[in-house]
């Protein structure tokens, strides 16, 4: 099976999600908001966080542009497939939104940069 560059990157990154929580740090909740910083490359996400033992709640997503063109963001209901929020990005632009995650979890990705989609599911 042959890989496009894009495929390929899309799985190193997906791979270094599984690798790198080990290092990476717990996402910091303040006043009942969990905030996860994701910066947006050519082709996927690379999170400042870990995302694994997430509770349902509420979630700020500061994210990042830095693949040199306009991208956008999107973030969904993992199961309902419901637009969480979203927004487009600038190069090197940051942008937050605040957003409600139920035991469902939840997915992100850029529908402009096309990314694959990252499923995050939630602890119990």
């Amino acid at each position: 099976m042959k890989l496009s560059r894009t495929q390929f990157i899309a799985q190193l990154a997906l791979a270094a999600t599984m690798i790198i929580p080990a290092f990476a740090a717990a996402p910091m909740t303040k006043d009942g908001v969990t905030t996860i910083h994701l910066t947006e490359y050519n082709g996927y996400f690379a999170a400042q966080e870990t995302l694994t033992d997430l509770k349902p709640g509420e979630y700020d997503f500061v994210v990042t542009n830095k693949a040199g063109k306009f991208v956008g963001f999107n973030v969904q209901d993992q199961k309902t497939h419901e637009l969480l929020g979203g927004f487009g990005l600038n190069p090197n632009e940051t942008k937050t939104t605040r957003v409600t995650v139920t035991a469902n979890g939840f997915r992100y990705r850029c529908p402009i940069n096309v990314t694959p989609w990252y499923d995050v599911d939630m602890s119990k």
